[in-house]
């Protein structure tokens, strides 16, 4: 039996849906089994049989360069937990200026204080304010201008003061 063959092998006893299924001939023999969406495959193979060749080992200095690019995320990652949500406190049409000739109620860097609009929410045609909820800067706009909004979605990330 090659490789291809216990591929299959494989694949069929996936999509069956059979717990297990054993095969012997001569001195080969394979067993699969189907755990929980996963297989498991053991086989007991003649002294002849070659294995396929099996891919280089990963150099330490590529693991380390793995290690330092994902250094930034895990920092990233940890500034953002520190950082406040204003979510929306309804459904609507979430829009950052109060008319279209209008400049923006904040943009990324701006300071707010509790109390201050950050944007407007139409609803049944009915613009509703939406203000801060706690103080500080404005570090990232979650939603586009003019999108559809649903209840509860984060809009802005605010940094703390």
């Amino acid at each position: 039996m090659d490789n291809k063959e216990i591929q299959n092998l494989i694949k069929f006893v996936a999509k069956s849906g059979v717990a297990e299924v054993k095969i012997k001939d001569g001195d080969f023999a394979i067993q699969i089994k189907n755990v929980q969406e996963q297989i498991a495959v053991s086989s007991i193979m003649p002294q002849n049989f070659q294995s396929p060749p099996q891919s280089p080992p990963v150099p330490a200095s590529a693991l380390v360069s793995d290690a330092v690019t994902n250094a930034p995320k895990e920092k990233e990652a940890e500034k953002e937990a520190n950082l406040l949500e204003i979510k929306s406190p309804m459904i609507g049409t979430f829009y950052r200026k109060p008319s279209p000739d209008k400049d923006v109620f904040v943009k990324v860097g701006d300071s707010v204080k509790v109390g201050d609009t950050v944007c407007v929410i139409e609803a049944m045609k009915l613009f509703n304010e939406i203000e801060a909820e706690a103080s500080g800067k404005i570090v990232k706009v979650l939603v586009d201008d003019a999108t559809p909004v649903e209840y509860d979605q984060p809009l802005f990330l605010v940094e703390p003061v």
